[in-house]
């Protein structure tokens, strides 16, 4: 019986060794490569998207998900909640119109919208200003599935700010 608990120690001491190396491996990881994080729970962030490159929106839209997909971010006490409102030249970008385009955007554009799906699979929440739409000449029915439509983006930017969302704005 001795050399059982024996057996069952020896897996205990393997097993919390294993935890306590792994949880080392972690957390500078999780503290040390944002020290704004530190004393954090989550991270709230709205993005005001005005910028109408597609170019220019894969570049920042890699950053922009990152928020939400970050492991230092991934790993605070609350989940990321992230939010973009789409307004100006934007809104011709998630439109399934490309008129107005020149042909070497419509590969960018493709990526673009593939990112906004991949981002709205991981729970990212967009909108759209329909204020934004008319004056840009969108038609709205050709706005992406995955799009809120809001009366006007400005009101929802204030609202997430309201409910303690940080503002970054891409123009």
């Amino acid at each position: 019986m001795n050399e059982y608990f024996q057996s069952i120690v020896r897996r205990l001491s393997t097993i919390l060794g294993a935890m306590f190396i792994v949880t080392l491996a972690v957390l500078p990881a999780m503290s040390g490569d944002y020290p704004a994080l530190n004393g954090v729970n989550g991270v709230k962030t709205v993005f005001d998207v005005t910028q109408g490159s597609p170019q220019t929106a894969n570049i920042v839209f890699w950053a922009v998900k990152n928020v939400n997909d970050d492991q230092s971010v991934r790993s605070l006490s609350e989940p990321p909640q992230v939010a973009v409102v789409f307004h100006g030249p934007a809104v011709k970008m998630i439109s399934t119109d490309r008129n107005g385009f020149k042909e070497s955007d419509k590969e960018a554009l493709d990526k673009f919208a593939n990112t906004i799906r991949e981002m709205k699979a991981e729970g990212v929440k967009f909108e759209v200003c329909d204020y934004a739409i008319k004056v840009m000449g969108v038609d709205p029915s050709t706005v992406f599935p995955e799009v809120d439509h809001v009366p006007n983006g400005f009101i929802s930017i204030a609202g997430y700010q309201a409910q303690g969302y940080s503002l970054i704005t891409v123009n």
